[in-house]
């Protein structure tokens, strides 16, 4: 009897526990709701489209170089291409990594959560927010295809030393239009939005460097390029 009582008494408190996750969990995702919703009545998405395409230095994706794109796709969200706005793996194990760290250091974010984030919402850390991002991206998913929201993305991202935006970071860095970025450049640029400040290699050339070695092994990892061809664009350094 005792050992049943134990086994009831611990079944209760992990009902308790699922409960209270539960309804943490409804709360935060009911605000953000209503962020979402004032979010996008204040500038809906059609006026945040025509502010980013009325601005100087804007890149359409047919101008950037598929290298360029892979390179992102690849370091940033491999599923984006098949995800609806959300990956669920990379969110669960996000948050098991802050939960265990007690931080916010990862979010899980897929590109579709971070064009969202950059148009509508500011880069505090809440839990609210991850919410909005989330019925932001689903909204995203739904207006727009995958090229006019990386489209989007690359034009809304900040790559250190001041550089917002694919043509500033292209122009910024190496003097050149996105068009006219070289394999190796491409990969550089690709790796910096992760921490602009580190990675910036105005700032530190060797976490630069360290940073487009990890972009390109995952494009190897996702099978756009061969180990070979990792090699020749590092040897182009």
């Amino acid at each position: 009897m005792k050992k049943k009582k134990i086994i009831k008494v611990i079944f209760s408190v992990i009902g308790g526990i699922a409960a209270l996750c539960i309804a943490v969990v409804g709360f935060f995702a009911i605000k953000g709701a209503v962020m979402w919703n004032n979010a996008k009545a204040a500038k809906p998405l059609d006026t945040a489209i025509a502010e980013l395409q009325a601005a100087d230095g804007f890149a359409r994706v047919s101008e950037l170089p598929q290298f360029y794109i892979n390179a992102v796709i690849s370091v940033e969200d491999r599923k984006f291409r098949t995800h609806n706005g959300i990956n669920l793996k990379s969110i669960v194990r996000a948050l098991l990594y802050d939960v265990k760290t007690l931080s916010f250091e990862q979010g899980g974010s897929t590109i579709t959560q971070q064009l969202a984030k950059n148009l509508w919402f500011t880069q505090e850390k809440q839990i609210e927010r991850k919410f909005a991002e989330v019925y932001a991206a689903f909204d995203l998913e739904k207006a727009l295809s995958k090229d006019e929201i990386f489209e989007l993305y690359v034009n809304t991202i900040y790559f250190g030393s001041g550089y917002y935006g694919i043509t500033d970071a292209a122009k910024g860095y190496f003097g050149k239009a996105p068009s006219e970025l070289s394999e190796y450049e491409c990969a550089m640029l690709a790796g910096l939005p992760n921490a602009p400040s580190a990675y910036s290699p105005d700032e530190s050339p060797e976490l630069a460097e360290q940073r487009l070695k990890l972009v390109l092994d995952s494009m190897e990892d996702c099978g756009v390029i061969t180990e070979k061809k990792a090699e020749e664009v590092m040897a182009a350094a």
